[in-house]
């Protein structure tokens, strides 16, 4: 079942790295008590999301932040290590948390895994927004074709604030 407007996000684990090392961060952890900006995206590094969603996520991050958003968050089905490297080429002002959704437990919950098996990238996110405040979905905006960035990106979540 497809997550949508109104539903509270499903309980599931994410993996972030910090000085600390290889962290585990619940739900809870990131979407309790906060307004969320979440990003979701096929791949680290894979054309699109690399060249066109994060981009549009970075040129708004003041904007989300200023408009109440107290946390934006990446997702994607990597693990930590590929997550963090990407943080580390993209995220120059440290604006957003990267989380590491390797076994795709958290994609799959929300009912938004893609499979890109034919493309051998195995099962992935479709590529969405999403606007959560305090656990509860009160945007989702769904990419209708993942090699595209019309809907799902931090102008259209800026937008909608």
């Amino acid at each position: 079942m497809t997550i949508k407007v109104g539903d509270k996000l499903p309980e599931a684990k994410f993996r972030v790295i910090n000085a600390d090392g290889v962290q585990v961060k619940t739900t809870d952890d990131i979407f309790k008590g906060k307004k969320v900006a979440l990003f979701a995206v096929p791949g680290a590094y894979t054309g699109t999301c690399h060249k066109m969603h994060l981009p549009s996520i970075f040129l708004n991050a003041y904007a989300l932040k200023n408009k109440g958003v107290d946390t934006i968050a990446i997702v994607s089905v990597n693990d930590a290590f590929v997550m963090d490297a990407w943080k580390r080429d993209t995220d120059q002002r440290d604006e957003a948390i990267f989380l590491a959704d390797g076994s795709a437990e958290f994609t799959k919950a929300v009912g938004m895994e893609l499979d890109a098996s034919a493309n051998g990238l195995g099962i992935r996110s479709k590529r969405y927004s999403m606007l959560v405040e305090d656990g509860v979905v009160k945007k989702i905006n769904l990419e209708p074709m993942p090699g595209k960035v019309e809907v799902s990106g931090g102008d259209t979540l800026l937008a909608q604030l």
